[in-house]
């Protein structure tokens, strides 16, 4: 438990350290908005298909191709990846 706390607390002082605008080893990864009926449309699924697919309600797939809502989070980290490697999140989400 202890291995566990330290590491938690290693965690904390270098997001503390980032966000005051101190270097440190912290990555950051930041996602650009992104085109979500492009991505849709070059994988060559329906909007029902790529829902089911990626689960992901059609309600908010519709929001989001329409520009009502932005994809955030995990949903915005899975559709970057998805644009970049569609077959592959496929397969991995077909296991």
């Amino acid at each position: 438990m202890n291995e566990a706390m330290n590491s938690i607390q290693q965690g904390l002082n270098e997001a503390l350290s980032f966000a005051k605008g101190k270097q440190n080893k912290a990555v950051v990864h930041d996602f650009s908005p992104i085109d979500v009926k492009n991505i849709r449309t070059q994988i060559g699924m329906s909007q029902n298909e790529f829902a089911s697919a990626f689960g992901i309600s059609v309600s908010t797939l519709r929001h989001w191709e329409r520009g009502d809502r932005k994809p955030q989070g995990p949903a915005l980290v899975l559709l970057n990846v998805v644009a970049k490697e569609p077959q592959t999140v496929l397969r991995a989400l077909a296991n």
